[in-house]
């Protein structure tokens, strides 16, 4: 986990006013007070590192289950506001979907102002 919690906040880290605290015993990245992304470990016993992100609605939620549920789970709790996993264990992770998908998941979380300063 240690790997994939460091890469995560690598990533995370790098958006503005990105500030990263525990949340149910998980490490979470917060902007402005908002939770976007989710580091999971063995969440309730279920053998998968994780990493939570929203989605901008339960219609893209579903369209990206669909289309790749390789990649993507419903994650327990965070999933029935529309937000995804992301496994993260293995060497086939996909660093560049998962930055990207950190970056949108802050992108829908962020207030107005962040955004019209440019964002990330």
């Amino acid at each position: 986990m240690t790997e994939a919690l460091d890469r995560v906040r690598e990533i995370a880290m790098l958006l503005p006013e990105v500030e990263e605290r525990t949340s149910h015993g998980q490490p979470t990245f917060f902007v402005a007070d908002r939770q976007f992304a989710q580091v999971r470990d063995d969440h309730h016993g279920d053998g998968l590192t994780v990493v939570c992100v929203r989605t901008s609605s339960a219609d893209e939620q579903a369209m990206l289950l669909d289309a790749a549920p390789a990649i993507y789970r419903k994650p327990a709790y965070l999933g029935a506001s529309g937000w995804v996993s992301i496994d993260l264990a293995g060497d086939d992770v996909d660093w560049t979907l998962v930055e990207d998908r950190i970056a949108r998941s802050w992108e829908l979380a962020a207030p107005r102002r962040l955004l019209e300063a440019g964002g990330r």
